[in-house]
C-alpha cells in the first residue's frame, strides 16, 4: 500500500516535467489523480498513463480552473490534494520586460497559483481538509540575473503559500517546494548546452543537476502522513547551489589561484 492510497489530487502543469513526475509519483503512491494543464493532449496523456484524468486549462482563467477543478472533485469522489506546479519562465535584462511579458510570468506563475488554490481550497475544506503543495523556485529566495518578474512572481508564491498555511489550518497544511536547477524540459537550452551545463553544474555541491523525480519525491513527502506536522514551509531542492557566500568564495579563489 503507497503512502498516499486513497487520496484524490489535482495537479495543475501536469504534462511534462516535475508536474507529471509527480502524477507518476502520486499514482505509484495509491492516489487518484486529476491532470490539469494548457496542454490538453499532453495532461490526457500523463492522465492515460496513470488511470487519472485530465483536463486542458490554463490557470490565468480563474472560471477555467475553478470548472476543471469541481469536475475533478467530483468525479474522484472528493478532493484532498492539490499541487499547483503550473509555471512559465523566460530571462532578459529587467528593464527590457514588456507589459505583456510581465503580465505573462505573474498571471501563470502567481495568479495561477491562487485560481488552483482558491478554487480547491473550499471543497478541500467541506470534505474535510488535505495538503496543498505549491512550486515555487530558488529564484524566489534568492535573485538571478534576468528573472525578476519570475522571480518576484515565485517570491509571491511562497508568501501566499505561508498565508494559505495560516488561514486553513487545522483542516489544510499548505507546504511549498523551490527547487534549483533541475533537468527539465524547461532548463533545455542549459542541459542541451554542455559548456552551460558544466557550468551549472560546478556551482553545485553535489556535482550535477536535480531530477524531476527528486522533485516529486519531496512533493509526496509533504503530502504524505510522514509530514502531517509540516506546514508553511518552503523546502529548497538544489544540491546544495545557495551554500557558499559568492564574496568569501571570490577571495579564497584568488587566494588559492584558482
Amino acid at each position: 500500500m503507497g503512502v498516499l492510497e486513497g487520496r484524490r489530487a489535482v495537479i495543475t502543469g501536469g504534462a511534462s516535467g516535475i508536474g507529471a513526475e509527480t502524477c507518476r509519483r502520486f499514482a505509484e503512491e495509491g492516489a487518484s489523480v486529476a491532470v490539469l494543464d494548457r496542454n490538453g493532449d499532453g495532461a490526457r496523456e500523463v492522465a492515460k498513463a496513470v488511470g487519472g484524468i485530465g483536463f486542458e486549462v490554463d490557470v490565468r482563467d480563474a472560471d477555467a480552473v475553478s470548472g476543471a477543478v469541481r469536475q475533478a472533485a467530483e468525479r474522484m469522489g472528493g478532493l484532498t490534494d492539490l499541487v499547483t506546479n503550473a509555471g512559465t519562465g523566460t530571462a532578459k535584462p529587467l528593464l527590457e520586460y514588456t507589459d505583456k511579458e510581465f503580465a505573462l510570468l505573474v498571471g501563470v506563475n502567481l495568479t495561477g497559483t491562487f485560481n488552483t488554490i482558491r478554487a480547491g481550497g473550499q471543497i478541500m475544506m467541506d470534505n474535510g481538509g488535505g495538503s496543498i503543495v505549491t512550486n515555487a523556485s530558488l529564484t524566489g529566495l534568492r535573485p538571478t540575473r534576468g528573472e525578476g518578474p519570475y522571480s518576484a512572481a515565485k517570491a509571491g508564491v511562497i508568501a501566499l503559500t505561508a498565508n494559505v498555511a495560516l488561514e486553513l489550518a487545522p483542516a489544510v497544511r499548505a507546504n511549498c517546494v523551490a527547487p534549483g536547477m533541475i533537468d527539465t524540459p524547461l532548463t533545455a537550452p542549459i542541459t542541451q548546452t554542455p559548456a552551460w551545463k558544466r557550468a551549472a553544474e560546478f556551482g553545485t555541491p553535489l556535482a550535477r543537476l536535480g531530477t524531476a523525480r527528486e522533485v516529486a519525491d519531496v512533493i509526496v513527502f509533504l503530502a504524505s502522513p510522514a509530514a502531517a506536522y509540516i506546514t508553511g514551509q518552503t523546502i529548497v531542492i538544489d544540491g546544495g547551489s545557495v551554500l557558499p557566500s559568492l564574496q568569501s568564495d571570490a577571495v579564497l579563489r584568488a587566494i588559492s589561484g584558482g
